[in-house]
């Protein structure tokens, strides 16, 4: 398919700018194709921006950053009207989020007032000034990034504001291998200054499209919608779950499975790819009981349970 030959295109793209990290690439590539928002999780020093910048120039789209801070202001991302003397009238200018791939790095530093101005733009497209609604470029996405260990100064995002994001993707430190070659690379010149001279052969939005389309002619049957509605509802009685997944997480959680399938070459999604989505699709969106926490349960170990308990079709 060609959906397919198109996501091995982005990784090779990708790999000329970052070493590693297949699973996290891979996954942020299919939360694109599925039209939905994806939030990095690790600790500073992990590629995380290069990551979204490299996609970015990969696709061929405009790509945006904001450096969240307690200071920054909802103006300050989706712009204001600035009063023109010369036209002796307002005009808007744009903020960043104009734009179609928008980074938006440590998101709980900044205030829930700024936070909230996300939820409209990332769920409808659109920024609302003064009553006036204004169109965000087609194809958007939101990558935005947070650090799972300094808690001093930040704003943890809030259920609502999670739920907005289609996956939670986490990076990790690096194999020895891994590593190695990203020091070997660095020592004959390379750095993340110089991205931009990187040669990288992009997309561009029209073909994007054309592959958007084949997830309309990916086949879901009864058994894997009952399968993935089998999975919400374990989440909602699990006994370390206090709050499980919504609607929402079931409806991403096909949608992603569909994605997956078409990139794994099918017409056709099977049990596996539900499997391989519910990490990233479901581990912001259960909240652990207290008791849960203080014995140092994951949501990912919860995830796991539930997809173990679940008897899958055959």
């Amino acid at each position: 398919m060609a959906i397919k030959e198109c996501k091995e295109k982005i990784e090779r793209e990708i790999e000329k700018a970052v070493i590693g990290q297949t699973e996290a690439i891979e996954q942020i590539i299919l939360a694109f194709f599925a039209n939905g928002h994806v939030l990095l999780e690790g600790v500073p020093g992990l590629a995380k921006t290069l990551i979204a910048k490299s996609f970015a120039r990969a696709l061929g789209l405009n790509f945006s950053r904001i450096q969240c801070t307690p200071d920054l202001m909802p103006s300050d991302i989706i712009g204001t009207n600035v009063f023109d003397l010369q036209k002796s009238q307002f005009t808007f200018h744009e903020g960043p989020v104009f734009t179609n791939i928008l980074l938006v790095d440590e998101i709980n530093r900044a205030s829930p007032k700024t936070q909230s101005a996300l939820l409209e733009v990332m769920q409808e497209k659109q920024v609302t000034i003064d009553g006036k609604r204004y169109a965000i470029p087609h194809p958007f996405m939101v990558i935005a990034t947070q650090n799972p260990i300094e808690f001093e100064g930040t704003y943890p995002l809030p259920e609502a504001q999670t739920d907005r994001f289609l996956m939670k993707v986490i990076i990790d430190y690096p194999s020895k291998n891994i590593e190695i070659e990203i020091l070997k690379k660095f020592s004959i010149g390379f750095t993340s200054e110089n991205f931009e001279n990187i040669p990288i052969k992009s997309i561009g939005i029209s073909k994007l499209d054309e592959y958007r389309k084949e997830l309309n002619h990916i086949r879901v049957d009864d058994i894997i919608l009952n399968y993935i509605h089998e999975l919400t509802v374990a989440s909602r009685t699990h006994p370390a779950i206090l709050l499980g997944a919504s609607t929402r997480a079931a409806i991403g959680l096909l949608n992603a499975s569909k994605v997956r399938a078409a990139l794994q070459g099918r017409k056709y999604v099977i049990p596996d790819d539900v499997k391989w989505c519910a990490f990233p699709v479901l581990r912001h969106r259960v909240i652990l009981h207290a008791n849960a926490e203080i014995e140092g349960k994951k949501p990912d170990e919860i995830v796991r349970e539930i997809i173990n308990r679940v008897e899958a079709p055959r």
